[in-house]
């Protein structure tokens, strides 16, 4: 299990991806460091793409609990999409994503990186990576 973090500097594009098995734990790893990549970058706009996750193993409480915090990108201005493949995380994305609707009405669920960077307009990024890839236990 592991997490990055890319940056597309020309169009201000932060993007988080996320390979293996997600957890509570993982989820909560991964909000926080979308704070921490999120102030360093100050991006326009966010992609976390969970499309390569290997098994949802994260509760629905816990979906709730991290989408009453405050956004890990807090300007409610900025576009942000979560990318998801399978049926089951699409839900729980979702869930997410009505849970916070009124402080991040820009966050749209999506099933693929294409659709993401259709949305914004940009049809070819150049996404550099930030930091090594953090793994998790």
């Amino acid at each position: 299990m592991a997490f990055r973090f890319e940056f597309d500097a020309e169009h201000k594009i932060l993007m988080m991806r996320f390979e293996g098995r997600l957890t509570n734990e993982s989820l909560a790893e991964v909000y926080w460091a979308i704070r921490k990549y999120a102030n360093a970058t100050n991006p326009s706009a966010g992609i976390w793409d969970f499309s390569s996750v290997t098994e949802f193993a994260v509760s629905s409480e816990f979906i709730r609990h991290i989408a009453s915090l405050e956004p890990g990108t807090p300007e409610p201005t900025r576009r942000r999409f979560i990318v998801v493949r399978h049926s089951l995380a699409f839900g729980l994305a979702r869930m997410f994503g009505i849970v916070r609707e009124r402080r991040n009405p820009l966050l749209k669920v999506v099933y693929t990186l294409d659709e993401a960077l259709k949305e914004l307009g940009v049809p070819s990024p150049r996404f550099e990576p930030l930091g090594e890839p953090e793994s998790l236990g």
